[in-house]
């Protein structure tokens, strides 16, 4: 087990390989992951949490091209974006907590930032209905270091794979909002939905967390079409990785 900085450090998600999840969801053995993936949260969230308010830090990111970043991922490799083929989804949030560790009041009382946890777990919870809607990765994404988030991700059972922006790379690529707390840079809470290179949309600020999966998906049930519509052989790959496992 890595050894864990005491309190705050940045943190990153991914869904490198969406289509693993189905056989993930059959393994005989991993009975554990699929017994949480159908239990709530052990974490809950305050009911008087402080809403973020939209501050106008994200209206340059819809419509750019996604920059050209190798972030570290929690497979061991690293992982530009910007070269992945179809939709991809990067939920970008500012810390994760080590296990055991005590929530201080100061962070509760920051809006927007709690709740990184509960909402890795609904994007994991989710992962097979994003499947279905076509969705070829799915990547959190924050900037704590990956053996960090390789700690996590074991934890909590994420089937898919944690990138590391511990350089600030994206976060000064995309010009993405941040805030300090006690010594380090936080990327601020928001979701990418990347199409071929493009990011088609935003969420920021996303509110409450735990519920940022179902609002992506809700884009993705009233999406009229991708922008750049897949070849025949993209549809057919897509069909099979929906109908595995």
């Amino acid at each position: 087990m890595p050894n864990l900085p005491p309190l705050f450090a940045p943190s990153a998600i991914t869904i490198s390989s969406i289509q693993e999840i189905p056989e993930i969801l059959g393994q005989e053995g991993n009975k554990s992951f699929r017994n949480t993936m159908f239990q709530p949260s052990w974490q809950s969230l305050p009911s008087d949490l402080p809403k973020p308010t939209d501050d106008g830090a994200c209206d340059h990111i819809k419509g750019s091209k996604f920059p050209s970043v190798s972030l570290p991922s929690t497979a061991g490799n690293t992982v530009d974006p910007s070269t992945l083929s179809g939709v991809t989804i990067i939920f970008c949030y500012p810390r994760t907590g080590a296990p055991n560790e005590t929530v201080p009041t100061e962070w509760n009382d920051i809006p927007g930032a709690r709740g990184c946890t509960p909402q890795a777990c609904g994007f994991r919870d989710a992962a097979n209905e994003f499947l279905e809607l076509g969705v070829s990765h799915i990547f959190g994404c924050s900037t704590q270091d990956t053996p960090y988030q390789q700690e996590l991700k074991q934890r909590i059972h994420l089937p898919y794979q944690l990138l590391s922006d511990e350089n600030l790379g994206l976060v000064e690529a995309l010009k993405l909002p941040t805030f300090e707390f006690q010594g380090k840079k936080l990327t601020k809470r928001l979701t990418l939905a990347v199409e071929d290179g493009k990011i088609v949309n935003v969420w920021y600020p996303v509110f409450p967390p735990n519920e940022s999966a179902k609002h992506v998906i809700e884009w993705l049930k009233g999406r009229t079409g991708r922008e750049n519509l897949s070849t025949a052989d993209e549809n057919a790959m897509m069909r099979n990785m929906q109908h595995k496992g």
